[in-house]
């Protein structure tokens, strides 16, 4: 099987669909002449020309209505918004407009509207460039919210969002683009709402999603060495969590480590805990660990920032810590 990056899965995802789907278009600030922001982008434009791949005007908020327009009209737009963190101006239109218009109608229209956009930190950024608002987001009804760590669920996940009649907000993972996997040849598609199963164990269960899979699952390569067998769980979708497979896991290791990006306080990582506890507490047989990013807006400083999120090495003690 072939190897590319997360970057390349992107495109081709986007390619593919703008090929397959006349309906499909992508807008964004600097998508089309530039390539994006971040590259995913990329000859897009040149391809299927000004129809197909629009610059927009530096406005989140028109770019999020223009979006929601186009997928009440009977297009399938791709919008991006260039940092996570700029969604913030297009709340209104995503969380009183896109998230509701399919319910308030009684279901006799749809929003297929997929939003890109990317998040985290890692490139010391500063506080307006590197944050993590997924908890934010899976706090709306209505929409659902796609965070793939490798290049094969990229792909696999974009093309099923642009598929999807719901609004879908799909982040990107500003340190993952130029990660490397393998990836299939030819059509696939990975489902919106199930986890994998990252690495098998039998002694915890490790959450995570995004970036932090990827830790997670070289902090279980680490453990093992140790002897401690962690099972990483991916979660991949966030809205709707498969809480299912998670419990599945926690009923057979009985001992559970959650790791996000995000924020500590109000995280995604308490809503998992939270759904543990309902579906699975007779099995725990010890207290469920977070280990999240710090209650700070994110440091510009390199050494602070590191310091901010979680790394492998806090990964494994935290590990060893729930083992005893």
């Amino acid at each position: 099987m072939r190897e590319i990056t997360y970057r390349q899965a992107l495109n081709e995802a986007l390619a593919e669909e703008l090929e397959r789907d006349k309906s499909v278009f992508v807008m964004g600030e600097d998508v089309a002449i530039y390539g994006g922001a971040y590259g995913v982008t990329a000859d897009l434009w040149k391809r299927f020309g000004d129809s197909r791949v629009k610059d927009t005007p530096i406005s989140e908020a028109a770019i999020v209505g223009m979006g929601i327009g186009a997928a009440l009209t009977g297009m399938r737009p791709v919008v991006e918004i260039m940092y996570i963190d700029f969604i913030t101006l297009a709340m209104e239109q995503l969380n009183n407009q896109a998230a509701k218009i399919r319910y308030m109608f009684g279901g006799k229209c749809v929003v297929p509207l997929t939003i890109r956009t990317e998040g985290g930190a890692g490139r010391t950024l500063g506080a307006h460039h590197s944050q993590s608002l997924e908890a934010w987001l899976i706090h709306i009804p209505g929409i659902k919210v796609v965070m793939p760590a490798t290049p094969a669920d990229a792909k696999g996940l974009l093309k099923s969002s642009i598929r999807d009649n719901n609004p879908v907000v799909f982040i990107e993972h500003k340190m993952l683009y130029n990660t490397k996997g393998q990836v299939p040849e030819g059509e696939y598609t990975v489902p919106i709402g199930k986890a994998q199963v990252m690495r098998q164990g039998t002694d915890v269960t490790v959450v995570a999603y995004s970036r932090m899979a990827l830790y997670a699952r070289d902090a279980a390569g680490r453990l093992a060495e140790e002897g401690i067998e962690a099972e990483v769980i991916d979660l991949r979708t966030l809205l709707p969590l498969d809480i299912a497979t998670v419990a599945e896991s926690v009923k057979k290791t009985g001992r559970v480590v959650i790791v996000e990006e995000d924020t500590k306080t109000g995280g995604t990582g308490a809503e998992i805990g939270m759904q543990i506890v309902e579906h699975a507490f007779d099995y725990l047989d010890a207290p469920i660990l977070r280990i999240a990013g710090a209650d700070v807006p994110m440091p510009k400083s390199p050494t602070l920032e590191k310091l901010a999120i979680p790394d492998v090495e806090r990964i494994c003690a935290g590990v060893k810590e729930v083992v005893g």
